[in-house]
């Protein structure tokens, strides 16, 4: 077993990851889910970009001290840990990309979001937050009174501002050829890359077959989407166990 070594979890464009209480569900091992800039009432830069939150999650990671951690990253949040891992790949023991962006075709609700009006914005995302209910069955999930206390905390974690400048940061440097010459980069460099999907989401994320033939492992969890860790935590988080500390 090697549970001396930390998981670092990176939210996606809605955060956090702290609202399954990962480190309670797997115990034993050090979670850590931290806020990026504008989330969680954290102050945001005047710019937003991905490479800002790479900086920050690598000052995380000196920050902890504890040597060379196991780095996950939902949705948008694998982006930020791929670049993250390429500033400092000496403290990043392997990537888990939970139906990471690789492309824009992995962007689309960034796509959408990033050329609205602010204010058109801001009504929508106040209509999504007075009706978590509809939210979870727009995503295929049941609602039940944990999952709605764990949407409420994703959807008031941030503001409409912050999502809005994320989703411009996420379409403007993932269409840039040089982010996945980063993913190519990390695989040569020889960084252990695991990809981890829901049944139910996995035949619409857009892998390179390069990326799925270099990556260390694929796991697919039965009966989840791409809110996975909302839908079936404990499958989830014991699924990471299993991949990372078995």
């Amino acid at each position: 077993m090697q549970r001396d070594i930390p998981l670092v979890m990176v939210h996606g464009l809605f955060g956090p990851l702290h609202f399954f209480q990962p480190t309670i569900r797997m115990s034993g091992v050090a979670v850590h889910t931290p806020d990026l800039l504008g989330y969680g009432g954290r102050a945001a830069p005047t710019e937003l970009s991905l490479a800002v939150q790479a900086n920050e999650i690598v000052r995380f990671l000196h920050a902890l001290d504890s040597g060379p951690c196991h780095l996950l990253g939902h949705s948008v949040g694998a982006a930020v840990a791929m670049l993250s891992a390429e500033l400092a790949p000496q403290l990043v023991k392997s990537i888990i990309s939970v139906e990471g962006n690789f492309t824009l075709d992995d962007a689309f609700m960034c796509r959408r979001i990033a050329p609205l009006p602010a204010a058109e914005w801001q009504a929508e995302l106040q209509r999504i937050q007075n009706q978590p209910a509809d939210w979870l069955a727009k995503e295929e999930i049941a609602v039940t009174t944990e999952r709605l206390q764990m949407a409420n905390c994703i959807l008031h974690n941030q503001s409409a501002a912050t999502l809005q400048a994320m989703a411009r940061a996420v379409v403007k440097e993932t269409a840039d050829q040089a982010y996945l010459n980063t993913v190519r980069k990390l695989m040569q460099y020889g960084t252990p890359l695991h990809l981890v999907a829901g049944s139910r989401s996995a035949g619409n994320w857009n892998v390179p077959e390069w990326v799925r033939q270099g990556a260390a492992s694929s796991l697919v969890l039965a009966g989840c989407g791409h809110m996975m860790m909302l839908e079936d935590p404990d499958l989830f988080c014991n699924s990471l166990l299993g991949l990372l500390y078995s």
